[in-house]
């Protein structure tokens, strides 16, 4: 007794169907496998922490900058930290910051952990008028509880400094 349809038709389209359906599922799994480099994901340092991203992938890091964190060097470098209420990344920039760019803003830093745990960035993005955040970081600050738009109590600070917090490291 076979299993194969009775009618050439049928025989047909079902011959068909089992050829075009592997051929798809391959280009569909090329096509995923050759995008997963090009996915940047977004993350908090505390989010980061968690999901500890594998040096050198592409990310996005976002939070506010700590005040009183930023150090700017003759030859272009710039190291700030970005935190978030739980947790605090050491972020390093080579190049122009943006004009708004400033302490206790939000900020997307694009860019990629370094094996030693310090997030190598890009480019960095800063709000562009003082009322705007970016949807990522204001939907992560909101989540945490951190939140500095409309109707929101003062910020409070109780991440410690730089090397005593929870790091991507």
């Amino acid at each position: 007794m076979s299993f194969l349809p009775k009618s050439r038709k049928a025989r047909t389209r079902l011959l068909l169907l089992s050829v075009i359906a592997p051929v798809v599922a391959v280009a569909i799994g090329l096509t995923l496998w050759g995008m997963r480099d090009s996915i940047s994901l977004f993350y908090t340092p505390s989010q980061a922490a968690a999901a500890k991203p594998e040096p050198g992938r592409a990310i996005q890091l976002g939070g506010l900058v700590t005040m009183g964190s930023v150090v700017k060097h003759p030859d272009g470098r710039v190291e700030f930290t970005v935190q978030d209420k739980i947790s605090a990344d050491r972020v390093h920039y080579q190049g122009d910051l943006p004009d708004l760019f400033r302490e206790g803003q939000g900020i997307v830093a694009e860019g990629s952990y370094r094996a030693d745990g310090v997030f190598e960035a890009k480019r960095v993005l800063a709000k562009h008028d003082e009322t705007y955040m970016p949807k990522e970081v204001a939907d992560a600050l909101k989540e945490q509880g951190e939140w500095r738009g409309e109707g929101a109590p003062p910020p409070n600070y109780d991440v410690k400094p730089y090397g005593k917090a929870q790091s991507g490291t």
